[in-house]
């Protein structure tokens, strides 16, 4: 991948932030993903979400390996790819070869996760482990030492509208309990608005999966605009405590 095909890391990131963005691309135009991504690439956004379904796993289908090689001719900037899928590892290697920098593989339909695990760091991507609401954090005991991340389902995933579950809050307060002082971010995906994400950063939140309730709103002005005023509301909460 030549420098030159690759629109940089957006200048505007810096280390005093209180919490990340990752862009739901499946949230943006689906007849016209390019101009979504041009549109994070302006932004200020840290990474781009990358959703992955078979049908199967969740009630519907996602986004497929050859948009993300499309992707990496645009930009450098993270992805993070989360397999909604019934057998995540044939696909493991695929998605490191497609340009993924993160790779998520649900708990609960996953026997051998401490071997799938192990399959996505070998590949050279980092391992994130998510999380369903109902699924106790017990199944992270055996392997914090093998993950950089824990994405927790706000949502029931693959259902288009649905609504925040409202024990989330205390599930990143209780996870945040579990990872102590290991360097392992939290992310959440589903359930992310304006009016919930401070108290998702205050409980222990890292990372914001943000879609359509957030900066896909293209009625509402375009996404660069969106991203700054939806971190504006959300730094004031914080700071209003």
């Amino acid at each position: 991948m030549e420098p030159s095909c690759l629109l940089s890391f957006n200048a505007l990131n810096d280390m005093s932030r209180t919490f990340e963005i990752t862009a739901s691309l499946i949230c943006g135009v689906p007849l016209n993903l390019e101009r979504s991504v041009r549109d994070i690439i302006g932004a200020d956004i840290d990474m781009l979400h990358f959703d992955v379904m078979d049908g199967v796993c969740v009630p519907r289908f996602g986004l497929y390996p050859e948009i993300l090689v499309g992707v990496r001719k645009l930009t450098d900037l993270p992805v993070d790819v989360h397999m909604m899928v019934t057998k995540p590892e044939p696909y493991i290697e695929t998605y490191a070869r497609a340009g993924a920098t993160i790779f998520y593989v649900h708990a609960e339909n996953n026997i051998n996760l401490h071997r799938t695990l192990k399959l996505i760091r070998d590949a050279g991507m980092k391992p994130g482990v998510v999380l369903n609401m109902a699924t106790p954090l017990c199944v992270l005991d055996y392997i914090l030492a093998d993950i950089d991340y824990v994405l927790l389902m706000a949502i029931n995933p693959g259902i288009v509208g649905h609504h925040i579950i409202d024990t989330i809050y205390r599930k990143i307060a209780d996870v945040k309990t579990v990872l102590r002082e290991r360097a392992i971010k939290i992310v959440i995906d589903g359930g992310v608005t304006p009016e919930s994400s401070a108290e998702m950063i205050r409980a222990g939140a890292d990372v914001l999966v943000c879609g359509s309730s957030t900066i896909f709103r293209p009625g509402e002005g375009p996404l660069p605009e969106l991203t700054k005023k939806f971190r504006r509301h959300v730094n004031a909460q914080l700071e209003e405590g």
